[in-house]
């Protein structure tokens, strides 16, 4: 049977934009993570049967009756979105969900609080919260969360159909997963990957030991900010600063060219395949190492990175424990993935499970349709990985400033159309016509 699936996306995997587009219009959700689970979770859902349109993160309920029309699910995945400065668009989403009569299945989400699970912390969000869910629970069996923090969060707010079942991201590849150490030691001419939030602040002495130690390092970005910086240098009012963390064009990495940022999954990964260890606060930066081959290890320093690593037994620490001094050749000695090889089975069979329950089809089970996608995403040619402007020739940077160039003028002719009066839009239309009847 035929089904018509409306995916919460930014984009779909197939959408092949460059990175000043993706900068100019956000393609990436401010984190290219986002991407990461999005796209996985189109690939579970990309049966023979399936027909998956991205939603570009639209949640307008004066969309409620053409979705409906249009489609026969919602699907949600969804990442940290039970926190306090998402509450506005959690409202939003919850408006759209109210006005529709289609089956409405959330695909993972998390609550955002400190890796002791505050509850007092989360109040102010507890009635968007469940104004959410109850909206999705009228609509779905169940809702799928991250972890055990939000589920427990959800039943003290009075939920009880609630399921752990991770993040579709860890199950790109279906049940056939494996990390593996190449090696028993890191060597200081390894390849490391430092996956990091910029404003985790007690960072800073970690990113300047390794950065010394290590020459091979490099810092995988994932922040709209930072492509921004790659892109076109610090901002106006940034000029000229620096900072301990790589957040300015005058810092050591930048000025390497040791820093790499990618606008879709799909070469990020092969590019950290190469690596020997990937290390660092973002989770899909984790991740993303993981389902390439490359043992990963999280700093969690947030109950959303916490979570996840506890559900998938990734190898972590709380990042209040990690000292200044910690380096990337003890946590990859104490890293152990038995546990993430040995449970992935289970964890892909519940996940299958829990999409089996919401009458949705599973891509790995439906003949070819998994190795299709596969072979699309070698077909498709997707852009490489963005580096510091210092690290691109002349002609690559006069490339990028004509495009800027190009789209401002765009961007110009737009904002006069749209300031143009309303009286002189329709004369304007009006003339038009009467032009095209007249040469008829």
């Amino acid at each position: 049977m035929h089904q018509r699936i409306l995916l919460r996306a930014r984009k779909g995997p197939f959408d092949v934009l460059t990175p000043e587009e993706t900068y100019e219009r956000d393609w990436i959700g401010k984190n290219s993570g986002n991407l990461v689970f999005s796209h996985a979770a189109y690939k579970l859902l990309a049966t023979s049967a399936a027909e998956i349109t991205p939603s570009r993160f639209r949640a307008d309920p004066r969309d409620a009756d053409e979705i409906n029309e249009k489609y026969d699910v919602f699907v949600i995945p969804l990442a940290n979105a039970f926190r306090r400065d998402y509450a506005a668009r959690l409202v939003s989403m919850t408006r759209l969900i109210e006005r529709l009569k289609i089956p409405v299945v959330v695909l993972g989400v998390g609550v955002q609080t400190d890796v002791d699970g505050d509850r007092e912390y989360l109040r102010p969000i507890d009635e968007p919260v469940s104004a959410f869910c109850r909206a999705v629970l009228d609509r779905s069996h169940s809702i799928g969360v991250r972890g055990e923090i939000t589920e427990n969060y959800l039943r003290t707010l009075g939920f009880s159909a609630v399921e752990q079942i991770g993040c579709p991201s860890m199950f790109l590849h279906g049940d056939s997963f494996r990390v593996e150490k190449a090696k028993a030691a890191l060597d200081t001419e390894d390849r490391l990957a430092f996956v990091i939030s910029p404003y985790v602040r007690a960072l800073a002495p970690l990113v300047r030991h390794h950065h010394q130690r290590y020459p091979n390092l490099r810092y995988v970005a994932q922040g709209l900010y930072t492509l921004g910086t790659l892109l076109y240098g610090d901002a106006p009012n940034l000029r000229g600063k620096t900072d301990d963390m790589p957040i300015h064009t005058s810092h050591p990495l930048f000025v390497e060219d040791k820093v790499r940022m990618f606008m879709d999954p799909w070469p990020w990964m092969e590019y950290l395949s190469g690596f020997d260890f990937a290390f660092g606060t973002r989770i899909h930066g984790t991740i993303t190492a993981l389902i390439s081959g490359t043992p990963g290890y999280l700093l969690a320093h947030d109950s959303r990175t916490l979570e996840l690593a506890r559900y998938f037994d990734i190898p972590h620490r709380l990042m209040r424990d990690v000292p200044p001094d910690v380096d990337a050749a003890q946590l990859y000695e104490e890293a152990d993935y038995t546990a993430l090889n040995e449970g992935h089975k289970e964890r892909f069979a519940r996940i299958g499970a829990f999409l089996a329950k919401h009458d949705l089809g599973l891509s790995f089970a439906d003949g070819d349709s998994a190795t299709r996608f596969d072979r699309q995403v070698r077909e498709t040619v997707y852009p490489q990985a963005v580096r510091p402007a210092s690290a691109h020739t002349a002609e690559e940077l006069l490339t990028r400033i004509q495009w800027l160039r190009e789209n401002q003028t765009i961007q110009q002719k737009i904002t006069a159309r749209r300031a143009q009066p309303l009286r002189e839009q329709v004369k304007q239309a009006v003339g038009g016509r009467v032009r095209r009847m007249l040469r008829r």
